[in-house]
């Protein structure tokens, strides 16, 4: 199924892996309190979020001193060990253009991963849509995999949040990004049938009105603005780690695994524990400013 990339291994390789998951680690939580407060009394559906991973072909291919086959290489062990019911891979997966290379190096890197967690992968300006699907290719009889002509959509329906990951690559290598007319006629229709649970967004693109931003995201916020269910938007492209709202919709910037763009920003991934209520985000670094590794925001839904 297109950016759904899951190897299960046998059980009793599971078991020694991830005891604590079981057999049906996608659908099945289990609550997690950690205090008194209603919200840690809440049931509880961990996902790990990665963003820009930028993978080249090519090990020595970095950027500002960053190589992000190697970041990955570190990642992948800490969400292995977290043990994520899901994870995403919030766009910009490939280095620059999207070459099958890229995508290959990033399957090998993620395969550990894949065995024990479902990893849903967007598409960013620096994907390749067609070489993408030549190395994860697309299931038609996937569940999660939404029709939408031209773009790759997915939706996966867990406990406790609904969470839909949306294409916004526009053109491969150019910084702006568009959802289109499909697609937002696609969440146009869809979000009116889906209201008995929390949504999660993921996009890859900016939100502002930069030139090299989601060019529709006016139009996207039109049609989110009157469904108080969807609660968050996550977002990559920027390479930036911060929340801000707009509308009543949280807005997390995710940060990147591959580089950071300033020497203030984090380079790794955030371990997200989503529950009703909103989501508990802890960042996990491996790079660039370290100083908020392994401390936790709480975003409680408005």
């Amino acid at each position: 199924m297109p950016g759904f990339f899951h190897e299960a291994i046998d059980r009793k390789q599971f078991l020694s892996r991830a005891t604590s998951l079981g057999a049906a680690m996608l659908f099945n939580s289990t609550a997690r309190a950690d205090s008194d407060t209603p919200a840690a009394n809440q049931e509880r559906f961990r996902v790990a979020l990665l963003s820009d991973t930028h993978i080249p072909v090519t090990a020595g291919d970095g950027h500002r001193g960053f190589l992000p086959q190697e970041n990955l290489a570190k990642v992948v062990p800490q969400v292995v060990e977290s043990q994520p019911k899901l994870a995403i891979v919030n766009g910009d997966a490939a280095r620059l253009d999207g070459q099958v290379g890229d995508y290959e190096k990033l399957r090998e890197l993620l395969t550990p991963l894949a065995q024990v967690a479902p990893i849903h992968i967007g598409l960013g300006n620096h994907d390749d849509r067609g070489n993408f699907f030549n190395v994860f290719p697309a299931d038609a009889e996937s569940k999660t995999s939404q029709p939408v002509t031209g773009k790759h959509v997915s939706l996966v329906d867990t406990p406790v949040v609904r969470i839909v990951v949306l294409d916004s690559l526009l053109y491969v290598n150019k910084v702006a990004g568009l959802l289109g007319k499909n697609q937002r006629d696609w969440l146009a229709e869809f979000l009116p049938t889906a209201t008995d649970k929390p949504i999660a967004c993921f996009v890859h693109h900016t939100l502002d009105d930069g030139d090299g931003s989601l060019l529709d995201v006016d139009r996207l916020f039109s049609i989110v603005r009157p469904h108080k269910q969807v609660k968050a938007i996550f977002y990559g492209h920027s390479h930036r780690y911060e929340v801000s709202e707009r509308d009543g919709v949280k807005l997390i910037n995710l940060p990147a695994v591959g580089y950071n763009f300033t020497d203030d920003q984090p380079v790794g991934w955030v371990d997200a524990e989503f529950h009703q209520s909103g989501v508990a985000m802890t960042l996990k670094t491996v790079g660039g400013n370290q100083n908020n590794n392994g401390k936790t925001t709480d975003v409680i839904w408005g």
